[in-house]
């Protein structure tokens, strides 16, 4: 195999003892796959040793081990500082690749900087069950920056279809020509982040229906975890990628839709801390924020009323899809 179809496999892991050794598996099955590097967060479990486990003796795992928990950005920044193949690839510790999946995106490289591929998402409980894709992708296209950041944006009418599932293979030597790091006080969105700063800097972007990269959907996934701060500077650095060189207007319109859809998310979590401490003059200070932030309040309540009338009605909960959609009413 060329020494430039090679890819380094990052996985962050974090308390991931259950997952992190199907992850590696999958991505040592990768004929493609010369690096796999686990970053194992100051995991609490045994994170670390499951990860070994899996090692099938081809002298490809590397497991590096932070002091500290410092957070997915930090972790992947470790793991992609280790790496010497041309490619870059990120796992997420509790999702798996199928057979094939490097070589399906290395065959559409050739022209590109990032290579996305729409994710399989499957539910814990089954994982060799049916298999839904996450965006619906049929055809391989050119992706712009106004693009990237729409397809990020939370819509209602497609609960759990963002861009921000897809794990691309990435061009090393676009990142270090411009210094290009994940964003380390970012927990969340440090992904998005990274693509569209590379995008903004003349990246090129290819994405491809599915290849196999599988989501797995379980309770207390990271994704459904994050705080009131974790969301706001999501939301906040969308005004630093406004600021940079090059962009177009309709590149800053896409951005201001991000930045409301995660403000929207910020006042979902106000109001229903307000409710919960019985403060109902700050819960109704939620509506008075500008349009849309009110509708998306009602939206989400409607969302909230569907739940509990299927839990009295059906015995079952309605609840939107998605990869941690156990806390979707919390996002």
């Amino acid at each position: 195999m060329d020494t430039l179809d090679t890819v380094a496999v990052v996985i962050a892991c974090h308390d991931s003892a259950g997952t992190i050794g199907r992850a590696v598996r999958s991505a040592l099955a990768q004929a493609e796959a010369a690096e796999v590097i686990v970053v194992d967060d100051a995991s609490s479990d045994a994170s670390a040793a499951a990860a070994l486990e899996a090692d099938d003796g081809s002298g490809r795992l590397v497991l590096l081990r932070q002091p500290v928990n410092r957070g997915p950005a930090a972790a992947r920044n470790r793991g992609m500082a280790a790496a010497r193949s041309p490619w870059l690839a990120i796992l997420d510790a509790d999702d798996f690749l199928l057979p094939g999946r490097l070589a399906g995106m290395l065959r559409h490289a050739h022209d590109a900087d990032i290579v996305a591929d729409d994710p399989w998402r499957v539910l814990e409980d089954a994982v060799d069950g049916p298999r839904e894709a996450v965006l619906g992708l049929e055809t391989p296209r050119r992706i712009t920056f106004a693009e990237f950041v729409d397809g990020n944006v939370s819509r209602p009418a497609r609960p759990g279809r963002e861009w921000g599932f897809v794990q691309p293979l990435v061009r090393r030597r676009f990142l270090e020509a411009h210094g290009l790091l994940h964003r380390e006080h970012l927990r969340l969105g440090e992904d998005y982040e990274l693509y569209a700063r590379a995008l903004a800097l003349g990246a090129r972007f290819m994405m491809l229906p599915p290849q196999g990269y599988v989501c797995v959907c379980r309770e207390g996934s990271l994704s459904g975890r994050h705080s009131v701060d974790d969301l706001r500077r999501l939301r906040d650095c969308d005004a630093a990628l406004a600021m940079l060189p090059g962009l177009s207007a309709a590149d800053r319109t896409a951005l201001r839709r991000h930045a409301t859809s995660i403000e929207c998310r910020v006042q979902w979590r106000l109001f229903v801390a307000a409710i919960e401490r019985g403060h109902l003059v700050r819960a109704a200070a939620c509506f008075a924020t500008p349009w849309p932030l009110p509708a998306h309040l009602i939206w989400m309540l409607c969302c909230r009323l569907g739940h509990r009338v299927g839990e009295r009605f059906r015995g079952t909960p309605w609840r939107p899809a998605g990869k941690g959609a156990a806390d979707a009413f919390q996002r």
